[in-house]
C-alpha cells in the first residue's frame, strides 16, 4: 500500500492532450471575437475527497513564469519616518532596483492607501488595476481592515514579502512568477492559476506537473485526498487529468484514524502531566504546611508585674504614714485609700487611756 504522502503520478500524455484542446479552443474563440484579450488564464480545479477542517495556503513555484517583467503588480509598504509619501515611495523603488528586482512594481505606502483608496470605488478600481498585490511583512496584518474584503472574494489578497532581507530578488521573483492555492474548509473544491493562453503546450504540461507535484506534497491533511483534477480556463469546459481511485479513500481514512490517534495519545500526555505536576504541588503544600506547624512555637501570655499598696499598721504612736509613690513609678491612688484617709480620725495615746478608763467603771 502506498504511504498518503506520496506524490500524484499523473500521465503526461493526457495532460498534453488537454493543453492542446485547450489552445486550439482558445484560438478559435479568439478569432471570432476579435476584440478578445488573448491572455486568458489557464488554471487547475481540484476536487477533494474529504473537506478539510482548517483553511490553507501553498505557494507554488513554476519553471515558467506567469507574468512578465511589465506586469501589473502592487506593493504596499510601511511609511517611513521624516518622509512625504512621495519620498517612501523614491526610497522604495531604489531599494528595489539595489537589491536587483527586474519586475515594475507599482509602490504604494500605507498611508496613501488610508486616505485616496478609503472610497469603496477607490478600492475596486484599485483591484481591477493589478493582477498581483504583495506587501511588506511589517504591515501585514493591519492590511485587512483598510483593503476589504473583495481582495479576498477575488482570490488577490496580498502577499507578505520581507523587504529587510537579502535575498529579496529571489523571493520576489518567486512570488511574481509563481503561484498560490487557497484552500478553504467551506468546500471540496479549489482552483489554481498555473498557465496562461499565450504558452506552448509543453509549457503548460510543465507547470501542471510542478504545480500538482507541490499541491500533493504540501497539502494538510494528504496527497491521496485529491480525487479530480480537471485542467480548463475561464470559459471552456473543465478536461479531466487526472481520476483517484476508491483505494485512496482509505487511505485518507487511514491518515485521519493516525492523526486522531495521535492527538488522543498527545492529550493523554498532557493530562498525566498536569495530574503530576498537581500531585507534586498538593505534596508541596502540605509539607509546607507541616513545617510550618512545627516551627510556630506556642504562645505564653506575659504577667506583667503589678505593685501593691503597703498596708497600714496601728502602732502605739498611731499611724505610720503611706510613703508617696514616685512620679512616673508609683501606682495611682485608689479609691479605697481616700476613703480609709477620710474615715480614720487621728487616735493618740490620750484617747486610749480614756478609752480604758470608760470600760473599767462601766465594769464596777
Amino acid at each position: 500500500m502506498e504511504s498518503p504522502r506520496d506524490g500524484l503520478e499523473l500521465d503526461r500524455s493526457q495532460v498534453n492532450k488537454a493543453a492542446q484542446a485547450l489552445r486550439a479552443y482558445l484560438k478559435m474563440n479568439s478569432s471570432q471575437k476579435l476584440f478578445e484579450n488573448d491572455g486568458q488564464a489557464i488554471s487547475l480545479l481540484l476536487t477533494q475527497w474529504k473537506i478539510p477542517r482548517k483553511e490553507q495556503t501553498i505557494r507554488i513555484p513554476l519553471p515558467n513564469g506567469l507574468r512578465t517583467e511589465s506586469g501589473d503588480v502592487c506593493l504596499f509598504t510601511r511609511d517611513e519616518p521624516n518622509m512625504t509619501s512621495e519620498q517612501t515611495v523614491r526610497f522604495y523603488k531604489k531599494l528595489l532596483a539595489s537589491k536587483g528586482v527586474k519586475n515594475t512594481i507599482e509602490v504604494i505606502p500605507f498611508k496613501v492607501l488610508k486616505t485616496e483608496y478609503k472610497p469603496f470605488e477607490a478600492k475596486r478600481r484599485l483591484l481591477g488595476n493589478f493582477d498581483l498585490f504583495l506587501s511588506d511583512a511589517r504591515i501585514r496584518r493591519r492590511l485587512p481592515a483598510h483593503i476589504g474584503k473583495h481582495f479576498y472574494e477575488r482570490k488577490k489578497a496580498p502577499l507578505s514579502v520581507d523587504l529587510e532581507c537579502n535575498q529579496l530578488a529571489r523571493d520576489m521573483e518567486r512570488l511574481i512568477q509563481g503561484t498560490s492555492l487557497s484552500v478553504s474548509n467551506k468546500g471540496s473544491c479549489c482552483m489554481v492559476r498555473v498557465a496562461h493562453s499565450g504558452m506552448t503546450a509543453d509549457e503548460i504540461v510543465e507547470n501542471v506537473m510542478t504545480a500538482v507535484s507541490t499541491i500533493s506534497s504540501k497539502l494538510a491533511l494528504t496527497g491521496k485526498n485529491i480525487k479530480i483534477i480537471h485542467l480548463k480556463s475561464q470559459t471552456s469546459v473543465a478536461l479531466p487529468i487526472y481520476t483517484s481511485d476508491l483505494s485512496h479513500l482509505a487511505l485518507v481514512e487511514e491518515a485521519r484514524n493516525e492523526a486522531r490517534a495521535a492527538k488522543g495519545a498527545q492529550k493523554r500526555k498532557r493530562e498525566m502531566k498536569k495530574t503530576e505536576v498537581s500531585k507534586l504541588r498538593i505534596k508541596q503544600t502540605e509539607e509546607e504546611k507541616d513545617s510550618e506547624e512545627e516551627e510556630i512555637p506556642q504562645l505564653v501570655p506575659i504577667k506583667m508585674p503589678t505593685k501593691k499598696p503597703k498596708q497600714m499598721t496601728i502602732s502605739k504612736k498611731g499611724l505610720k504614714k503611706v510613703q508617696k509613690p514616685a512620679a512616673g513609678k508609683g501606682i495611682k491612688k485608689t479609691v479605697k485609700d481616700t476613703k480609709l484617709r477620710k474615715k480614720t480620725p487621728k487616735v493618740t495615746a490620750r484617747d486610749l487611756k480614756k478609752k480604758v478608763k470608760k470600760t473599767n467603771k462601766i465594769k464596777l
